[in-house]
């Protein structure tokens, strides 16, 4: 029998030649991806013998591609499925290696299911992840301490464009956001304990109550959430893009730091913002409490300030003001760490932004409760 397929100039035809127990079928033709469809539909349609070993003459072969070499191995595979024997003779030596290479790859195993690992082995390799990270960041730490101290010494190294530009965006355009928020707060506050200091009578102390908790603690706290959210998520994602595009290593290439670049001007810039829109808040959230004090329980700002100003201690306001450095500096390194560690994907830009703004907010808490520790042991 002979399986025919198109070739340039003609089309041959078909014939069975039986020999001893053994059958010879004829592959003559080019088998070529131009007309494999046409010979894959003569290959389901015939007829191959139900009895006997096969052998598949190839000597007429004037032409095979990796499409026609893989539909070749792939009959000669079912055939051997079904418990026949096949031999192929007459391919040319470039053929044989075609068709060999064909077949390393279609026999490739596949892989099999591995159960997943037990809980012992999940939190060992989790702990060994959290640890390699943790050390990726205390070296991005030391890295850019010390191009920082650098800079110190050499002030002209500094980027003061790309400082201001970060001031701008990062607290110039923040102000709206934080002080509506603040104020809300205020609000919240002196809304929420008008009620308990009216049972008592101790209407006055609602400045004592607003003031405290605004300077002391939810300011600084609240306006590093809400910087964390803004800006740190936007660091993470503009530095996760420069490294999928790769500008990353062509800054590297060209000789410029992209720690000195990139890292430093917006920690310094949100050293310097992050504190000033502690002050803003400060400013919002006891204005907050005043209007809330003015209609809940009728004390007049006048009233309510000489209070503020004999509740709230120098101390107490630059207890909360001193945080604002630290909690800028943790939200601008985690950022662009978390920038620094995209892979080179779009998911990943999106992962790393989503890891930098909830480790940024974790460790601003973390930190706020262990200033709380320390300054109580102070007696601050």
């Amino acid at each position: 029998m002979e399986l025919a397929a198109r070739s340039i100039s003609d089309e041959k035809t078909a014939r069975l030649v039986i020999g001893g127990d053994r059958l010879s079928v004829r592959c003559t033709g080019a088998w070529i991806v131009r007309g494999i469809a046409r010979l894959e539909q003569q290959l389901t349609r015939f007829a191959w013998p139900e009895t006997g070993n096969l052998v598949l003459d190839c000597t007429a072969l004037v032409a095979l591609d990796t499409s026609g070499a893989w539909l070749l191995q792939r009959t000669v595979r079912d055939l051997e499925q079904r418990g026949r024997q096949v031999t192929i003779t007459g391919l040319r030596p470039e053929f044989i290696a075609l068709l060999q290479l064909v077949a390393s790859c279609a026999m490739v195993p596949p892989s099999a299911p591995t159960a997943p690992p037990n809980l012992l082995i999940r939190i060992g390799q989790q702990s060994w992840q959290s640890w390699l990270n943790l050390s990726g960041m205390l070296a991005f730490i030391g890295e850019t301490a010390s191009i920082l101290l650098y800079s110190c010494i050499q002030p002209r190294r500094i980027r003061w464009r790309a400082i201001l530009h970060n001031i701008q965006t990062a607290g110039f355009e923040a102000l709206p956001i934080v002080g509506l928020l603040s104020l809300l707060m205020g609000l919240v506050i002196a809304y929420q304990g008008a009620d308990q200091l009216q049972r008592f009578g101790a209407n006055i102390f609602i400045a004592d109550l607003v003031g405290l908790s605004m300077l002391r603690e939810l300011s600084p706290m609240l306006t590093a959430i809400i910087v964390a959210g803004r800006s740190g998520s936007a660091y993470a994602a503009e530095i996760g893009t420069m490294k999928v595009t790769e500008e990353i290593d062509a800054l590297r290439t060209i000789g410029v730091g992209p720690t000195e670049l990139l890292v430093l001007p917006k920690m310094l810039a949100l050293i310097i913002a992050l504190p000033l829109l502690t002050v803003f808040a400060d400013v919002t959230g006891v204005l907050g409490g005043m209007i809330m004090a003015r209609s809940k329980l009728d004390i007049s700002f006048d009233v309510f300030i000489n209070r503020l100003g004999d509740a709230v201690s120098l101390s107490s306001f630059l207890t909360g003001l001193g945080k604002a450095p630290v909690f800028a500096a943790i939200i601008a390194l985690v950022g662009c760490y978390q920038g620094f560690q995209v892979t080179g994907s779009a998911d990943s830009v999106g992962r790393q932004t989503t890891v930098s703004v909830v480790q940024a907010i974790f460790l601003v808490i973390l930190f706020d409760a262990l200033f709380s520790i320390v300054f109580n042991w102070l007696n601050i």
